[in-house]
């Protein structure tokens, strides 16, 4: 038996954007709810249309819901870390949040967002955490905390290879994005012992694919492939352009020092501009 990868976009679609109740287990294994908000039921919501990151078009994965409460849940799989993944995820979360008051609700009719981001990728480098939780509180007293907006970041590479007796649903969810990849065809036993984890796995065999689903699949990755090539080129651009202007920086403040002794010298100001290319006005503020 081979599975395909769950990080893919036709995959991680058709696992937790069409099975309500999967996605109602990742979210209550991966959220920090307390035992009074476990999440009940779901419904889905239409993705939202936000501006793309430059450079990385085809590498996010979106899937937006609600439950019987009326908190929403936006869950997003992102390949490559940037800056402005974050701003976008704020962005997503503010706007959903922001958007409930369109029907004439009372403010305090505004129920939380949650943002659950899957980074395959490490952009914490100094911190040995892999799951990162945010949300609005007070500097000095941090129990005391503005309820609306949550965050959740989960740096999959980070996930340490777990002790395989653990049956805590969070680390069975976190095995399966991280062990199983493309042709994986061994899968361990703990992982197959949890019914929704079961089930997510039997969605992941390859040959519950079509050939034009297999495609789509193969596309992803290419897309994904592409992306990271031009992110290396614009960050190796980016060096090279950097240093460029350090050494450009240092060559003038290199001419504005020996402007500054000729001048403290006595030297005329039309052998300081031949010296050193710079103005007369350039030479006077010295």
């Amino acid at each position: 038996m081979r599975y395909l990868d769950p990080k893919n976009d036709l995959t991680f679609k058709k696992i937790f954007g069409q099975h309500p109740h999967l996605l109602k287990s990742f979210l209550n294994a991966l959220l920090p709810l307390d035992d009074d908000q476990v999440i009940d039921s779901l419904e889905y919501l239409p993705a939202e249309l936000v501006p793309e990151i430059p450079l990385l078009k085809h590498t996010i994965v979106d899937v937006r819901c609600k439950d019987n409460h009326g908190r929403q849940f936006i869950v997003e799989m992102q390949m490559f870390w940037t800056e402005d993944f974050k701003n976008r995820i704020v962005f997503n979360a503010s706007k959903a949040y922001v958007k409930q008051l369109e029907k004439s609700k009372p403010y305090n009719a505004l129920q939380p967002v949650y943002a659950l981001s899957l980074v395959n990728d490490v952009f914490e480098h100094r911190l040995p955490e892999y799951y990162h939780h945010y949300k609005i509180v007070n500097i000095e007293n941090t129990g005391k905390t503005l309820p609306g907006l949550e965050f959740v970041f989960v740096e999959l590479p980070k996930f340490p290879t777990p002790n395989i007796t653990e049956k805590k649903l969070k680390v069975l969810w976190l095995r399966f994005l991280t062990e199983i990849k493309h042709g994986t065809d061994t899968v361990d036993e703990a992982l197959f012992q949890n019914p929704e984890i079961s089930e997510a796995l039997a969605c992941l065999q390859e040959s519950a694919f079509s050939e034009s689903e297999l495609e789509s699949y193969d596309r992803y990755w290419d897309s994904v492939s592409s992306e990271k090539t031009l992110m290396e080129a614009a960050e190796k651009k980016g060096k090279i352009e950097g240093k460029i202007e350090g050494m450009i920086e240092g060559k003038i403040e290199g001419k504005i020092e020996v402007a500054a002794m000729l001048k403290r010298n006595g030297v005329s100001l039309e052998i300081i501009q031949k010296s050193t290319d710079l103005s007369q006005e350039e030479i006077e503020k010295l």
